[in-house]
């Protein structure tokens, strides 16, 4: 029905046929309506064609034609051609054709006359086939071209080469036609079709991604194409979105990568957890966003899916800012430095000094044209401006740079490496010569010791490293590494499981293998019918089989830190979900002569269901495989429960599972466990806690326990095993929690720096919350007990808590330390003052003082100062010089570094550096210090280098006995020359070129500060240039001896003495000042005889 100003138009539409075009022709010669009939011409206005929503019947109204004035063409366009008709072959359309009102442009008159008709049409004729074909003919369905004489001939094989069986092979056509299916071999034949470069298949089998072919245009009648299927899996984050700033009116981009098989194929952005509408934005993998407002600023991520499933980016936050807004806030924000021991501040009644700090956050800097994923030059809140500011002392005055204003400059430009060793979890044997892969790509090897460096790339979202042993000792390890996204290094231990030794199948028989620690109680078994084993051609294989199954059994606490992975997977929606374990197992077969490996399928697991503590686990039980290159765990199949004897006397219940062993070795039997909360952690470099004192890169390790009673020799099972590295603001741990029953989870605690592990806060005789960091009375629910609580002579560096999730009733438990698991970005963000747990380091009597204030841990922190420490945040070096001190007495040792041959640093302090020397364990009144010094060599402007001038002095009664006799050459043959005039201190111009322990000296360059002081530290102590010792030599490796008498008490300390003159040991050029002093007498060095062609520094 269509209404036209009251009249009804009665047309019928929808004729589809052919008779039905030919009844409807005579009906449309005349249409009558009312008292009149028209032609078939029927004029319309567009204003009044809006479907109707219940029978979406075009609506038409109809305009009464009035008599046109005279001169009506002036006043109209000409109309313009009819359109295409709108049916479909043999469906009844429409046709338009419009024209415009000249008067309205001109004078704005409004013309009466209509400016748009349409008129009825019928579609094209309908023909009975419209494909046309290059080559042989039409098939029946209408589908598809075939030639009778073809033949494509193909094979179908999985990622290790085995043949895939069954596959089936589909043509592509306006619906999917099976074609065929592939036999055991994995080839399949199929007649007919036609090599026209046209036809395409599909090729699909379950848990593999489906292949597409297109067949190769030839001539050949008889044609061969191989098709290899990769394994199905979700999508993963290649890259994500980075953190960006910008201005109002200005344009960003944000990206997103991600790898999968099949490919993702549609990718959506979200806005503060809002979807934004792609039809909109007109976004892929890339948002752009032009004329920026302050309402565009937020949290950005992309959703990338697949027909695999689905995977979400990590958050990235656009900062938006006004036109003429400050991009940092130029005021500092507050930070400590600790003073040396004899610069006690009576005005603050503290050894602290706030020297202030700029947060190292995103900031609108200058931009380049074009919109680039990556911007080409990073900018971020820095220091802008630094004053020299004195500090009294006592009897000497202390130079400090302070910082007073902040402002947008180019970000620091850091290197992140992640160091470690592989060893094996049960002796401690390295993994000596092991390849490690990063996916499919050997990227590095383990040393002899085990050790490893990596250099982490650019972009990377998630390290995933395989750890292979060429000597099959080991189960091949795959690991998720944190980092520091700042730049630096950290240091992981890496345990590796030891291979079971292979047992002997008979392969046509059922074999049954024990998984577990425990023969006579294991967690599951392992069911091989007979028959099973076969070759990766695909035939069946006859004969024995020698199998090795290695199995990770969480009964057993001492094994967690082998877990591979970090135990998660990825939902359907494309979240990170954990995993809580219940045993983990590595399968290799092979032949009898162990040179080729055998795949196995209608391989059963049977979960003996009395080991699940957790009644509503049962339900939830998966199996699972790990991914090697992306470190996730993917689901392999569901469990049955079944009742069964299986070797035991009474009726027991299992979980039945599934399996085939192709591809992928390392399964695990695991629960998706959605009670999940963080931890927040903290580390610092002393029991005083301070805020300015926390470490960075520390690597914080949880181990989430059962609540039951599990294996007999050990109190609780574990379940989960994660690793997270602390930032400027500590870190947060995540870990299983419940809210109903405080006990229902636990979970110890440990912290690792450089392989050391750092100390816990005591629990006894008391618990001292002011120290925990924890407030009463949630730190009694949480029962918090260090490792050593009952026992004392147990190490101290782990604590255990019951995971109890904060009640939102309480205000006492919404602050931490432990957050709900939405409340990530809180934990994150918490400030100092929050309640939290804390390890500490015994750093020992060491002291460091930078004139230009650094943090060792966050690169970030590194200023472009002609007095910087370190001049290169990319590349540190680190020098040492070995100090021997005989005497009764441990002493300590100060180095004091100034600028010697650079102009703008002659003079001026570098820093200060203290240490105490240790007892050599083997003499009595020896001992040795390894102490610090500035290394010689390039400013940061790398524009001339500067010899540093280094003071060794000794505190207490103490006179120099010797010097290195390679050292001194070498000092006489590199001039200018620092006198020594005092026998108590040594003065030297810090060597340029890297001595070893011949020397007595020891330098490491290294990308990280902390890794070449320790490396350094490790070969003094050792006294070797290639070595390493945490037990001081004090007879090796030796630059200077000195000799310490006990001091009076009433003597005044030699730090006390100095002054930043170093007035018996300033530097000059010759001609300019009496620092620099070219020898005026060879007399032979005191305590050592002069070797030929050297020439003694006088003293």
């Amino acid at each position: 029905m269509i209404i036209t100003k009251g009249l009804n138009l009665i047309l019928l539409l929808g004729v589809t046929s052919i008779l039905g075009q030919r009844l409807l022709r005579p009906a449309l010669s005349r249409i009558q309506i009312g008292q009149k009939t028209f032609s078939p011409l029927v004029t319309l206005s567009l204003e009044s064609t809006r479907s109707s929503s219940r029978r979406r019947d075009p609506t038409f109204a109809y305009v009464r034609r009035s008599p046109l004035v005279q001169d009506s063409k002036r006043f109209l366009s000409p109309w313009s051609k009819w359109s295409e008709c709108s049916g479909k072959c043999g469906q009844t359309g429409v046709q338009k054709r419009t024209r415009s009102c000249l008067a309205e442009h001109l004078w704005g008159v409004h013309c009466n006359e209509a400016t748009e008709e349409g008129r009825l049409c019928i579609g094209h004729v309908c023909s009975a086939c419209n494909i046309s074909c290059p080559m042989g003919r039409v098939n029946a369905d209408c589908d598809a071209c075939m030639c009778e004489d073809a033949t494509l001939h193909g094979k179908v094989s999985l990622e290790d080469g085995s043949p895939a069986a069954d596959a089936r092979v589909y043509l592509q056509a306006k619906t999917l036609k099976l074609l065929t299916t592939a036999d055991d071999r994995g080839m399949f034949r199929i007649p007919g079709v036609c090599p026209d470069g046209k036809n395409t298949l599909k090729i699909k089998k379950a848990k593999y991604a489906t292949s597409t072919v297109t067949i190769p245009e030839s001539n050949r009648k008889n044609l061969g194409i191989q098709v290899q299927l990769h394994r199905s899996g979700k999508p993963y984050i290649l890259r994500s979105p980075e953190d960006k700033a910008r201005r109002v009116g200005q344009s960003v981009a944000l990206c997103c990568d991600a790898l999968g098989s099949p490919a993702p194929d549609r990718y959506l952005w979200y806005h503060n957890g809002s979807l934004l509408d792609p039809s909109l934005y007109k976004y892929k993998n890339n948002l752009i966003l032009k004329n920026l407002n302050r309402d565009q600023a937020g949290e950005y991520f992309c959703k990338a899916s697949s027909p695999g499933g689905s995977a979400k980016s990590r958050s990235a936050k656009l900062a938006v800012i006004g036109r003429q807004e400050a991009a940092c806030n130029s005021q500092p924000q507050s930070h400590l430095i600790r003073l040396p021991h004899d610069c006690f501040q009576k005005t603050t009644n503290s050894f602290y000094y706030d020297v202030g700090k700029c947060p190292a956050k995103t900031c609108a800097g200058k931009l380049d044209k074009g919109l680039r994923c990556k911007d080409n030059i990073s900018y971020c809140c820095g220091v802008s401006k630094m004053e020299t500011r004195d500090i009294s002392c006592n009897g000497y005055v202390l130079p400090t740079k302070v910082v007073i204003e902040c402002g947008c400059k180019k970000c620091t430009e850091t290197k992140i490496t992640v160091r470690g060793r592989a060893t094996a979890a049960d002796n401690g044997e390295p993994l000596r010569f092991g390849h490690i892969y990063m996916g499919n790509k050997r990227v590095s090897m383990t040393g002899y010791k085990g050790t490893f460096s990596i250099q982490v790339p650019a972009d990377t979202e998630r390290l995933v490293l395989t750890f292979v042993d060429r000597l099959q000792k080991f189960v091949n390890t795959t690991k998720v590494l944190p980092f520091k996204e700042n730049g630096g290094a950290v240091f992981h231990e890496i345990k590796l499981l030891r291979k079971q030794a292979p047992v002997t199948l008979e392969s046509a028989e059922t074999n049954v293998i024990s998984l577990g620690e425990a023969e006579d109680d294991p967690i599951a078994e392992l069911e091989i019918p007979p028959d099973t084993f076969y070759r990766k051609n695909g035939e069946v294989y006859r004969g024995k089989v020698k199998a090795s199954v290695t199995f990770l059994d969480p009964r057993n606490i001492s094994t967690a830190p082998v877990t591979p992975s970090d135990l998660n997977f990825i939902d359907e929606e494309g979240d990170v979900f954990p995993l809580r374990t219940y045993g983990m197992f590595s399968v290799d077969f092979t032949d009898e002569q162990g040179s080729e490996s055998l795949n196995a399928e209608a391989v059963k697991v049977h979960l003996d269901a009395a080991q699940v503590r957790m009644p509503e686990h049962l339900q939830e039980m998966k199996l699972w495989s790990l991914n090697p290159e992306t470190g996730l765990w993917e689901e392999e199949g569901d469990f049955n429960l079944e009742k069964s004897r299986r070797r035991k006397r009474e009726e027991r219940t299992f979980l039945v599972g599934n399996m085939e062993i192709k591809e992928r070795r390392l399964f695990n039997l695991d629960v998706p466990e959605s009670r999940r909360c963080y931890i927040k952690v903290r580390a610092y470099r002393s029991e005083r806690f301070l805020q300015s004192e926390q470490i960075q890169g520390v690597v914080i390790s949880v181990i989430n326990t059962e609540p039951e009673p599990g294996f007999s020799s050990n109190p609780r099972a574990w379940g989960r095993f994660d690793s997270v590295v602390t930032g400027p603001n500590g870190a947060c741990v995540p870990a299983f929690c419940d809210d109903q029953n405080p006990r229902a989870y636990a979970a110890y605690i440990l912290a690792s720096l450089g392989g050391e592990e750092l100390e816990a806060v005591s629990s006894a005789p008391k618990l001292n919350p002011n120290a925990i960091g924890v407030p009463q009375p949630y730190l009694n629910k949480l029962n918090y007990r260090r490792t050593d609580h009952e026992d004392s002579s147990t190490k101290k560096t782990a604590f255990s808590i019951n995971m109890a999730k904060p009640s939102p009733n309480s205000p006492d438990e919404n602050n931490g330390p432990i957050y709900a698991y939405e409340n990530l970005r809180e934990c994150e963000e918490a400030p100092h003052s929050a309640p939290h747990f804390r390890f500490y380091r015994i750093e020992g009597d060491r002291y460091d003082y930078n004139t230009v204030p650094f943090s060792e841990d966050d690169l970030m922190s590194w200023t472009d100062d002609y007095l910087a420490w370190w001049p290169k945040p990319m590349e540190f070096r680190a020098c040492y010089i070995k100090v021997k001190i005989n005497g009764p007495q441990e002493v300590n040792v100060r180095s004091r570094n100034m600028g010697g041959t650079h102009p703008r640093t002659i003079g001026k302090l570098y820093g200060i550096r203290d240490v105490r020397s240790i007892r050599d364990p083997r003499q009595r009144d020896v001992s040795a210090a390894c102490l610090e010094f500035k290394c010689s060599g390039m400013l940061f402007d790398q524009d001339r280098v500067d010899r540093t001038l280094v003071k060794v002095v000794p505190q207490g009664s103490c006179r120099r006995e010797s010097v290195n006799s390679m050292l001194h050459e070498y000092l006489v043959n590199h001039l200018p020359m620092a006198t020594n005039n005092d026998s108590s201190e040594y003065t030297m111009l810090a060597p340029l070129d890297p001595l070893g322990h011949n020397y007595g000296i020891y330098t490491v360059t290294d990308q990280d500060p902390r890794i070449a002081k320790e490396i350094a530290l490790g070969r003094c102590f050792d006294g070797t240039s290639d070595g390493t010792s945490r037990t001081m030599k004090s007879n090796v490796g030796v630059g200077l001896t000195f000799t310490c008498s006990e001091r009076s008490a009433a003597e005044q300390s030699i730090f006390q003495s100095q002054r930043n003159s170093g007035q018996q040991s300033m530097l000059v050029l010759p001609g300019q000042s009496p620092a620099y002093q070219r020898p005026a007498s060879r007399q032979p060095t005191q305590g050592r005889t002069p070797i030929r062609g050297q020439r003694p520094l006088p003293y």
